[in-house]
């Protein structure tokens, strides 16, 4: 990889600091995207609509491998994502798919992570309980946006004829 080129990481952070860490990162003039969906919350007394992180625990950051001390360095940084304490870089693909679904009017929800061959368990229904292997998503009009350094995913319901094979 090379050091020198801007590339999209995923940066863990501290419990509810998304939104802390986004802010630390621009101060830094270091570009951000803290992607976000709109939740329903109940208090006791009152119901509010409140924006929330789509990835519980994650920011992501454009930036040089060699200029990462900034970013480790910013308040509710835990670590930046990779493999073997390698800061791992995110497909650019992945962070533009993301961008375009939450910038439009579309109704995304958070997703499991799960991948063919994985052993899952239904959660909910007559079958709760039963445990078996992926072998394949039955919702045929499902589109799986997942971010795979960090195997979180997000799920959207799309019209099967505006799809095709990639």
């Amino acid at each position: 990889m090379n050091s020198q080129q801007h590339r999209w990481f995923a940066i863990q952070t501290l419990s509810r600091h998304e939104k802390v860490v986004r802010s630390q990162l621009e101060m830094r003039t270091i570009e951000t995207f803290l992607p976000t969906m709109r939740r329903l919350s109940q208090w006791t007394d009152r119901k509010k609509e409140i924006e929330v992180p789509l990835f519980a625990g994650y920011c992501f950051a454009r930036f040089t491998f060699a200029n990462q001390l900034p970013v480790l360095q910013s308040q509710g940084v835990v670590r930046v994502i990779g493999f073997g304490g390698r800061p791992e870089p995110i497909p650019d693909e992945e962070i533009e798919s993301l961008r375009k679904l939450i910038s439009g009017p579309s109704n995304y929800v958070c997703c499991p992570y799960l991948s063919e061959g994985m052993l899952v368990e239904v959660v909910s229904g007559p079958l709760q309980g039963v445990k078996g292997r992926l072998v394949r998503e039955a919702k045929h009009c499902r589109l799986v946006l997942s971010i795979t350094l960090i195997q979180r995913a997000v799920t959207i319901e799309v019209d099967a004829a505006s799809v095709a094979a990639a």
